[in-house]
C-alpha cells in the first residue's frame, strides 16, 4: 500500500507571504528612551589599585603606566556630558576640552574611566601642573590643556560592562578610543612587556610607575587587588598640622610638619622642606594662617619657630622610604590634594 504524499514542510517564520517581524524588545526604561537594556547608573565607584612592592609574574596580568593626576568618571549620556570626580563631585565645567571630545566619541552612552593630566616637557602626566592649571587646590578655573588618559569602559550603548572581564571591556575601549591619538582623550595604552623590566624603564623615565590588571577580573569598587600599582617613587596624602617659620624661604615656609594615620588617630611622620616655589609657597602659607591653633594637635617633639594649625589640610608628598622610627625619608612637596578629589591622609 502506497503511503499518502506528506504534507509540505511549514515555513520557518509561518505564513509565507506575511511580514518578517523580529521579537519584541525588552522594555525600555522611560527616563531613558535610548536605552533597551542595563539602566545607566547615576555614578559608578571607581577600582583603586593596591600599591605592591613589586610587578607581580604571570600571564594574567597587562600593564600600563601609571598616570598622576585626577581619577575622572566621563558620562556620556542622552541629556549631555558630565564629568565626575572620584569623590562624586561634578567638574564638566572644569574639563571643556575634555568634554567636548566626548560629544565627539561615535557612541550613544558610556562611561569612560580615566586620569586627568597635565603633561610636562618631557611627556610625563605632572601633578602640579594639572593643579596649577585648575587654579590650585580650591580654585574654580577650566584647564583646557588636561588631557584625559582613559583605561577602562564600563559602560557601552545601554550595556553594564562591571560585571565582564578585563579583557572584553578593553577590546570595546579600544574599538571607542583609538590609540596613538592626541586629542584630549586617548587611549592609556596596555604594553606588553615582562613586569620587572617596564618597571625599572619606567623608573628611568622619570615616571611615577606602572599599574598592573588581572586580564580576567571583572570591574569591582574599591581596592580588592584586581588592579595593583607599583610606585617608583612613594607619594601619599599627609595631613599638615605645622610648619616652621624661616626668612629665607618662600613663603616664610622653612618646614611643613606633617601626620600620617595609624589606627584611628594621626602621628607625626616628620617634615618637608623642598618642593615649594614662589607661587605654591605663598598660596599655603595664605591658607594655613587661617588655621593656626595655639597647642599642636599631634605630638612633633620640640620644634623651634613652630606655628601650629588645625590639620585640615592635605598635602601630597613624595618620599623614597620611610626610617625605623616612622619618618619619611628624602620627602618633596607635590601641592595640595584638593577635598573634593577625595583627600585621604
Amino acid at each position: 500500500m502506497t503511503k499518502p504524499p506528506r504534507k509540505p514542510a511549514q515555513p520557518l517564520l509561518g505564513d509565507a507571504e506575511a511580514p518578517i517581524r523580529s521579537r519584541p524588545r525588552k522594555k525600555r526604561d522611560p527616563a531613558q528612551p535610548q536605552l533597551t537594556l542595563d539602566p545607566m547608573p547615576a555614578r559608578i565607584d571607581p577600582c583603586l589599585a593596591l600599591l605592591k612592592p613589586r610587578p607581580p609574574k604571570g600571564r594574567q596580568w597587562s600593564f600600563e603606566v601609571k598616570w598622576d593626576g585626577y581619577r575622572l568618571a566621563v558620562h556620556i549620556e542622552p541629556t549631555g556630558i558630565r564629568i565626575l570626580t572620584r569623590g562624586g563631585h561634578d567638574w564638566t565645567t572644569r574639563f571643556p576640552a575634555i568634554a567636548a571630545e566626548a560629544k565627539r566619541l561615535p557612541v550613544s552612552t558610556a562611561i569612560l574611566d580615566g586620569e586627568a593630566v597635565v603633561f610636562d616637557e618631557l611627556g610625563r602626566s605632572d601633578f602640579g601642573k594639572l593643579q596649577q592649571s585648575l587654579g590650585g587646590r580650591g580654585g574654580k578655573n577650566a584647564s583646557r590643556e588636561a588631557v584625559l588618559m582613559v583605561f577602562d569602559l564600563v559602560y557601552f550603548d545601554g550595556h553594564d560592562l562591571t560585571g565582564i572581564e578585563f579583557t572584553a571591556r578593553r577590546h570595546l575601549l579600544q574599538g571607542l578610543v583609538a590609540a596613538g591619538g592626541e586629542d584630549a582623550i586617548r587611549l592609556s595604552e596596555e604594553i606588553e612587556a615582562d613586569g620587572d623590566v617596564l618597571f625599572r624603564i619606567a623608573c628611568e623615565h622619570g615616571l611615577e610607575g606602572i599599574i598592573a590588571k588581572d586580564r580576567n577580573s571583572t570591574y569591582r569598587s574599591g581596592r580588592g587587588g584586581e588592579w595593583l600599582k607599583i610606585k617608583c617613587i612613594q607619594s601619599d596624602g599627609f595631613a599638615i598640622v605645622g610648619y616652621e617659620k624661616s626668612a629665607s624661604s618662600f613663603g616664610g615656609i622653612g618646614r611643613l610638619l606633617l601626620a600620617a594615620r595609624k589606627g584611628g588617630e594621626l602621628v607625626y611622620v616628620g617634615g618637608v622642606g623642598t618642593g615649594f616655589n614662589e607661587r605654591s609657597a605663598a598660596e599655603l602659607r595664605e591658607q594655613l594662617d587661617k588655621l593656626i591653633i595655639g597647642k599642636p594637635a599631634v605630638d612633633t617633639g620640640r620644634k623651634r619657630n613652630a606655628v601650629f594649625v588645625r590639620p585640615k589640610l592635605v598635602a601630597e608628598i613624595e618620599y623614597r622610604a620611610w626610617t625605623h622610627d616612622g619618618k619619611l625619608r628624602h620627602a618633596s612637596y607635590k601641592g595640595l590634594r584638593d577635598p573634593q578629589d577625595n583627600a585621604m591622609v
